[in-house]
C-alpha cells in the first residue's frame, strides 16, 4: 500500500529538508548498513544532513531487520523512547524502514501513531517525497510496495565514501525459501543489479577514497546481472571489478552452498583482489534438519564444496551461519553439527537459537525445549570460539596485508583489516587511513590481532 500525495512528490523547495538533522539508527545485517547510507544519501540530496543523536535530529528513522525474536520488541521498545522526545520536540518526524517496516507496516501505525513515515527496503528511493509529505501536515506516509522502477535509479549517483571499507549491494531478494527464513517475504525474488550500474558505483567509490569493497546481496552468489555481452555471473562480476585502477580488495557475503559454481571457486585461486575469507551458511550438520530447512544440499555435499574451495585456495578463512534447537533437532541431529564443525574448522561463525518467525513454514513446527535449545547453542558456541582463537593463534609470526580504517584507542595507533578480515592493531607514527601495509603479527588477543609493519 502506498500513501503518498502528488503534491508531495513535486513539492516546492520549501517543504525540502534544507537544513534539517537526520538520526538513523541501524539494526542487523551488512545490507541493512548499505541501506542507510543510501537512504542518507537520498535524504542528503533533500537538504538533510546526518547527526549521532536522536535528541539533535529534526528526524529519526529506525532502519530494521526481521531475521532475529524480538525484532518487533526492539523496534517498539524504541518507538516508546521516541514518542517521549516528540512531546518535548512536536516537529521531530518519526520514520521506520526495513525488514519489519515490510512485514508490519499497516500494524506499526495502529500501535505507534507517533510514527510518521514507513518504508520498505525496495521503496526507500522514496523516502525524501515521504518525509516531505509528512512535514507538510499529510497523514501518515506507508509505502510497502515493490516498486516496478529500480531503486538503485533514484537514487544519488555519487556515493558518500565513509572510510576506505565499503559495501555494494549487486543483488537482492532470495528464491530459496529456507523453511526458517522471512527474507524472501520481506526482500522479494532473486533481482541482480546490472554489472555496468555497479561497476559505476564501485568506480565512485574508489574516487572518493575507498579501496575494499564487499559485494551484498541476500544470496550474493547467484547474481547474475546484465553484462556487455550477456549476463554476468558473480565471478565474472568480480573479474570485471579486479579492473578498476585503484580497487585493491574486493569481498562477498552472503552465499548460498548450491550457488557455488566452479567460476566462483576458481575466482578464489585466481584473482588477487579476492580476499582469503567466506562466509558460506550451513546451518546445520544433520541431513535430516537440513531437509526440514529447505536447504536442498545434505552434509556431505557441503564437506566437499569446502574441499573443493581449499584447494584453490588454501588459506582461506570460512565462516558460517548456524542455528540451534530447529524444530525437530535430536541429540543425534546436534551431535552431527557438531561432528561438521569439527571437520571443517571455522576461523568465524555466527550462531543463534532457533526463533520462529511469523509466516515463515518452520513457524507451524513445535519448538526443541527453550533449556535444551540453550546448552545446544552454549556448547556450540564454546567450539567455535576455540577454533577462533586456534586459527587466530596461528597467524602470529605471519605477514599480512592490512588495510588501515581508523584511529586506535592508543596514541599512534591504527586499526585495519587483514586479508582474512581480522582486525589488527598497529603502532605506526607515520601511517595513513586508507593505506594498504605489510604488517607482522606479533600476538593474538581477544577478537583481534596485534601487529608491526614492516618496511
Amino acid at each position: 500500500m502506498t500513501n503518498i500525495n502528488t503534491e508531495a512528490n513535486t513539492a516546492a523547495p520549501a517543504l525540502k529538508g534544507q537544513g534539517k538533522k537526520l538520526f538513523i539508527k541501524t539494526y542487523g545485517c551488512q545490507m541493512n548498513v548499505y541501506d542507510s547510507e543510501r537512504m542518507a544519501e537520498a535524504m542528503g540530496s533533500d537538504g538533510y544532513t546526518q547527526v549521532d543523536s536522536a535528541e539533535a535530529a529534526d528526524m529519526v528513522l529506525i532502519n530494521t531487520c526481521h531475521i532475529r525474536e524480538k525484532a518487533s520488541e526492539k523496534l517498539y521498545s524504541d518507538l516508546g523512547r521516541l514518542r517521549k522526545l516528540k512531546k518535548d520536540k512536536p516537529d521531530l518526524k518519526i520514520g521506520v524502514a526495513g525488514c519489519v517496516a515490510q512485514a508490519e507496516g499497516a500494524e506499526i501505525l495502529r500501535r505507534a501513531p507517533q510514527v510518521d513515515v514507513v518504508v520498505g527496503p525496495q521503496a526507500y528511493h522514496r523516502l525524501p517525497a515521504m518525509a516531505r509529505a509528512a512535514r507538510a501536515g499529510q497523514t501518515q506516509q506507508l509505502d510497502t510496495d515493490f516498486p516496478t522502477e529500480d531503486k538503485f535509479d533514484n537514487l544519488p549517483s555519487a556515493r558518500a565514501a565513509r572510510g576506505p571499507m565499503a559495501f555494494l549491494t549487486v543483488q537482492e531478494g532470495c528464491d530459496k525459501f529456507c523453511a526458517f527464513c522471512v527474507v524472501p517475504y520481506t526482500r522479494g525474488s532473486e533481482v541482480s543489479r546490472p554489472a555496468a550500474r555497479i561497476l559505476d558505483e564501485a568506480r565512485s567509490l574508489v574516487d572518493r577514497g575507498v579501496r575494499d569493497i564487499t559485494l551484498l546481496g541476500q544470496n550474493v552468489n547467484a547474481y547474475h546481472g546484465a553484462g556487455t555481452q550477456g549476463d554476468l555471473t558473480l565471478a565474472g562480476l568480480i573479474g570485471a571489478l579486479a579492473k578498476v585502477d585503484g580497487l585493491l580488495r574486493i569481498r562477498y557475503t552472503t552465499s548460498h552452498p548450491n550457488d557455488m559454481g566452479d567460476d566462483l571457486i576458481a575466482a578464489h585461486g585466481e584473482v588477487p583482489q579476492l580476499m582469503p575469507y567466506l562466509h558460506l551458511p550451513v546451518q546445520s550438520g544433520s541431513d535430516k534438519i537440513l531437509k526440514a530447512m529447505n536447504r536442498k544440499h545434505t552434509a556431505e555435499q557441503y564437506l566437499r564444496l569446502i574441499e573443493r574451495i581449499r584447494a584453490a585456495r588454501p588459506d582461506i578463512l570460512l565462516s558460517s551461519d548456524f542455528i540451534a534447537g530447529f524444530p525437530g533437532e535430536t541429540d543425534s541431529d546436534h551431535a552431527a553439527t557438531m561432528d561438521l564443525i569439527r571437520q571443517v574448522g571455522f576461523g568465524a561463525a555466527y550462531s543463534f537459537k532457533y526463533s520462529a518467525r511469523p509466516g515463515t513454514p518452520a513457524a507451524e513446527k513445535g519448538e526443541v525445549d527453550g533449556d535444551i535449545a540453550d546448552a545446544r547453542l552454549q556448547e556450540m558456541q564454546a567450539l567455535l570460539s576455540t577454533q577462533q582463537y586456534a586459527l587466530q593463534a596461528t597467524m602470529v609470526g605471519r605477514e599480512v596485508g592490512v588495510l588501515y580504517e581508523k584511529a586506535g584507542r592508543l596514541d599512534e595507533q591504527l586499526v585495519g583489516k587483514s586479508d582474512h578480515l581480522h582486525a589488527v592493531h598497529v603502532t605506526d607514527p607515520a601511517g595513513k587511513i586508507g593505506e594498504l601495509v605489510r604488517v607482522k603479527i606479533t600476538a593474538s588477543v581477544t577478537n583481534s590481532l596485534k601487529g608491526q609493519r614492516i618496511g
